[in-house]
């Protein structure tokens, strides 16, 4: 019976991390009280702190999943592929699905330093991922360039979403993706 106890709890816990993921990108960290987040899970407030000791703690462990899950994606992808789909009109018009630094990263920079800290280690992951492939003899090197890139992608993203004009709109997607690939190629073969 405990062993069923546990496993409920982590696939409850689980099931409220996800309905946050997708919560938190579509209103935000301000946006998104306990209640919300916990009626999305399809479970009342009284059985949050069961699982979290604060929204704090929430938010930093959904961002952790979130870029634990943006970091797995990418590891079958190549870095062309990894720019084309994060700069498509598909990602830009799926924010509740989307990339966490794009939906959050203002949110996060003002959050306590412990979501900050998540944001950090999986950012940082899913960089020096990139760095690897860019330059394995010494991916240090290309940490800085990666991260630059990833800031070019978030950056347009971002605007592409902010555009009432869905030409102009389309148009920084796709210039977004020359630059981010140009960028690439001349640390790639530099």
């Amino acid at each position: 019976m405990a062993r069923y106890g546990k496993e409920h709890k982590q696939a409850t816990r689980r099931r409220i991390v996800e309905a946050a993921g997708r919560r938190l990108k579509r209103d935000g960290i301000d946006g998104s009280g306990v209640s919300a987040l916990m009626a999305d899970a399809g479970l009342t407030n009284g059985a949050f702190y069961a699982h979290f000791d604060s929204k704090e703690d929430l938010v930093a462990t959904t961002v952790v999943d979130q870029l634990r899950g943006q970091r797995e994606s990418y590891s079958a992808q190549s870095l062309e592929e990894i720019v084309r789909g994060y700069l498509s009109t598909q990602h830009r018009d799926d924010t509740e699905g989307g990339c966490p630094s794009a939906a959050l990263l203002d949110e996060i920079a003002r959050s306590s330093d412990p979501v900050k800290r998540a944001y950090t280690d999986g950012q940082v992951a899913i960089i020096d991922d990139v760095a690897a492939r860019l330059a394995p003899v010494d991916p240090k090197l290309a940490r800085v360039q990666a991260l630059s890139v990833f800031a070019l992608m978030v950056g347009t993203l971002q605007v592409s979403r902010a555009l009432t004009d869905q030409d102009l709109a389309d148009a920084v997607l796709e210039q977004g993706i020359q630059n981010a690939l140009t960028l690439l190629g001349a640390e790639h073969h530099g």
